[in-house]
C-alpha cells in the first residue's frame, strides 16, 4: 500500500516534450488522456495492449475456458476475499475474475470513499470496492477491453449500484480528473502495462494527496534478461 505524495515520476505533460516519444492511440470511445511513451521501452504499447485485450476479450466471452492463470470463484477464494461479500454477487459479476492477489486485504476501504480501479475488467473488484464504500461512495472503473466494459456494465445496472462506474481508457491515460480519489486499486495490471512509469505517474495524478494506493500484482525477484524483456509473447503468457 502507497500514499500518495509527490512522486519523482514525470507526468505525461512532460513527457510529451521529450523528443522520441510518442503518443499512445486510445481504444475507440475512450475519454481518457493522451500519454506519450518513451523511445526506449522493451516492447511496443500498441502491440501489448492488442495481445492483452485478445485475451481478456475470450475472459469475458468464455471465462470456463482453459488459461494459464485461475479465473473465478475459485480464484477469489484462493486469494482470501470474504466469502460473504463474493458469495453475494451473481456468477458473471465474478466469473470473469483473473487477479493474482487480494487489494482489499491491505486495508477495508471506508465509507463514503472514491475509488478508481485501474484495469477494472468485468467489475469483481468495483463491485467488491462498492459494497466497502456504501451508496455514499464512489467506485469508477477503468478497462480498454470493450467486451469486459460491456460486461460490467450490465452487471452494475443489473445490481443496481448507483455508485459504479465504467469508462473505457489505459493505465497511463485515465479518464479521471485530477486529484479525485481517495483510493486507487488495481489487481495483475500494472505487469502488464510497457510503460510502468507512465501508469504510475497517472495514478499519482488522479490520487488526492496523502491518499492511497493499493494494488495487487506479480514482481520478479531477479532482474530479467533484456532478450526476455523484449520477447512480447512472454508478457502475456
Amino acid at each position: 500500500m502507497i500514499r500518495a505524495g509527490r512522486p519523482e515520476i514525470p507526468g505525461p505533460a512532460a513527457d510529451r516534450r521529450v523528443p522520441g516519444w510518442k503518443r499512445a492511440r486510445l481504444p475507440a470511445g475512450s475519454r481518457g488522456r493522451q500519454v506519450a511513451h518513451g523511445p526506449d521501452l522493451p516492447v511496443d504499447p500498441d502491440a501489448l495492449r492488442e495481445q492483452v485485450r485478445g485475451k481478456y476479450r475470450e475472459v469475458a466471452a468464455d471465462p470456463g475456458a482453459s488459461f494459464h492463470f485461475r479465473t473465478g470463484r475459485s480464484l477469489a477464494a484462493r486469494l482470501g476475499y470474504e466469502a460473504a461479500a463474493s458469495d453475494a454477487l451473481p456468477d458473471r459479476a465474478v466469473e470473469s475474475f483473473a487477479g493474482v492477489a487480494n487489494p482489499f486485504s491491505l486495508r477495508r476501504l471506508a465509507r463514503g470513499e472514491k475509488v478508481v480501479d485501474v484495469g477494472s475488467g468485468a467489475g469483481f473488484d468495483s463491485f467488491i470496492a462498492a459494497g466497502q464504500v456504501g451508496p455514499g461512495g464512489q467506485v469508477v472503473g477503468i478497462d480498454m477491453t470493450p467486451e469486459m466494459l460491456a460486461k460490467a456494465r450490465q452487471t452494475a445496472a443489473a445490481l443496481g449500484l448507483a455508485q459504479v462506474e465504467f469508462r473505457e481508457g489505459l493505465a497511463e491515460a485515465l479518464p479521471v480528473q485530477d486529484a479525485w480519489a481517495d483510493v486507487v486499486i488495481s489487481n495483475g495490471v500494472i505487469n502488464l502495462c510497457a510503460d510502468k512509469q507512465a501508469a504510475f505517474a497517472e495514478i499519482f495524478r488522479v490520487l488526492r494527496p496523502g491518499r492511497l494506493l493499493q494494488f495487487a500484482d506479480i514482481a520478479n525477484g531477479r532482474p530479467v534478461p533484456a532478450e526476455a524483456l523484449r520477447d512480447i509473447d512472454l508478457w502475456t503468457g
